[in-house]
């Protein structure tokens, strides 16, 4: 049954902002305070997934959650009214506003993992959503991003949705911008990696000290057991802490991989060389192929370069001929050394033949490339017409959603913004009319 690979892509919301909320996530702490604008966020956004879309590939889009966040406060023993609580949080500490308001959830990488059903026993796709436990903005996610996706993959015979893991410093999960699948063809078995930042349970193993690791391998572990995955189908692999205390704060800022492609920076994971050829020798075991390796030295690419640039936070997608396509930022074409590097990777014997720059500037600002913007989920004939059609893109929803976003999406949001009650009422409006549009309860998560 031929199975199609989906880049579900998150919608950005009408609150997004720059709090600065985002520890170890260097442009999210330097643009901190900043004005933002809302309505280009949300049309770069959208842009991109057309672009997408346009190039063959199935894309479909995520909804954003309802922010205020309101539900929050009065869990925190808020009480009064709805602008009473924004101004008794305000006095209490701004933070806590610019939490409850905080657009995050943007970055579907970090929704959830997936393991397709060609990689897992019992022949369902499977997916965890994730914890977001290392930050309370990032956390208080988890609940509403589980009921998006059992509405979504709501069709138990063809789909595993499973609750988030527990809310634990030794169980910290952050979805599937610390995994990645490598595979010959989407339709057969996988190689899945299992990216960690620590050993939790174990204080003498190696562990970044300015930042924190927000994957376990605590974490990866049980993620592999409740997908069902046989010991041959994934690897556990540790970041390279020096890189997380570098700014890398999630492994796909330093690498990524796609098919039979994997695209790392050479301080990517703990005892490199050896993690390579695991990698490569594991692969070509299950997958009967050679994986491509395509790795730059700190050299071609200060570290600092691959923060800034977001080079490895692109997007590998296979267009219809077969061929690969890059996505990268704006930022790659910009940096000298994160451009040489696109160049190499066209030149190189390998299925990627073009590479496009797209701008996703008020994403990067808040520290999110393209790949943070999705969330890939490879699905069958069978679930594909399983899974709820109203969040496909297509022409018209296109249309429909920039036309949404420019009638409700405020142009330039500030901090001081989120004290204005009006503002509530006006993501109010715009929820109700996006779940009209998107046939999707939106309101009741």
């Amino acid at each position: 049954m031929a199975t199609t690979e989906f880049n579900f892509d998150g919608l950005v919301g009408p609150t997004h902002n720059y709090a600065g909320l985002s520890h170890g996530n260097v442009a999210s702490i330097s643009h901190q305070h900043a004005v933002s604008s809302p309505r280009a966020a949300a049309i770069q956004g959208l842009e991109k997934m057309k672009f997408v879309r346009d190039l063959g590939i199935a894309q479909a889009v995520l909804p954003p959650l309802q922010r205020p966040n309101l539900s929050f406060l009065r869990h925190i023993g808020f009480t009064g009214s709805d602008a009473q609580l924004i101004e008794k949080a305000h006095r209490t500490d701004p933070v806590l506003v610019a939490i409850c308001y905080s657009a995050s959830n943007m970055w579907t990488a970090n929704a959830a993992t997936v393991s397709p059903s060609a990689d897992t026993q019992d022949g369902r796709l499977h997916l965890t959503p994730a914890n977001l436990a290392s930050n309370l903005h990032r956390a208080i996610e988890a609940e509403s991003t589980t009921a998006v996706l059992k509405s979504i993959f709501a069709d138990e015979e063809h789909f595993a949705v499973h609750q988030p893991l527990r809310s634990a410093m030794a169980l910290t999960d952050e979805g599937a911008a610390n995994h990645t699948r490598l595979c010959s063809n989407f339709d057969q078995a996988g190689l899945e990696l299992f990216v960690y930042g620590c050993e939790f349970l174990n204080r003498n193993r190696p562990r970044p000290k300015k930042f924190p690791a927000r994957q376990t391998l605590e974490s990866c572990q049980a993620l592999a057991r409740r997908h069902e995955l046989t010991p041959d189908q994934f690897m556990l692999i540790q970041q390279n802490p020096d890189a997380i205390d570098a700014g890398v704060f999630h492994n796909d800022v330093i690498s990524v991989g796609h098919q039979n492609i994997l695209l790392c920076h050479q301080y990517a994971f703990v005892d490199q060389e050896k993690t390579i050829a695991a990698i490569e020798n594991q692969f070509k075991q299950l997958c009967n192929q050679e994986l491509i390796v395509i790795s730059f030295s700190n050299s071609e690419l200060p570290i600092q370069d691959a923060v800034s640039s977001y080079l490895f936070n692109n997007q590998i997608v296979t267009k219809p001929d077969g061929k690969m396509a890059l996505i990268c930022p704006t930022n790659c074409e910009q940096n000298a050394h994160a451009k040489s590097c696109t160049q190499k990777i066209v030149d190189h014997d390998n299925p990627i033949n073009e590479v496009h720059f797209l701008d996703l500037q008020q994403s990067m600002n808040n520290g999110g490339g393209p790949a943070c913007l999705r969330l890939r989920v490879a699905m069958n004939e069978d679930q594909q017409s399983a899974m709820h059609q109203k969040v496909q893109l297509t022409d018209d929803l296109f249309d429909s959603l920039k036309a949404w976003v420019e009638k409700h999406y405020r142009e330039v949001l500030s901090p001081d913004d989120l004290l204005d009650p009006k503002l509530i009422r006006e993501t109010r409006d715009a929820f109700e009319a996006l779940a009209s549009l998107l046939e999707f309860p939106i309101n009741d998560f």
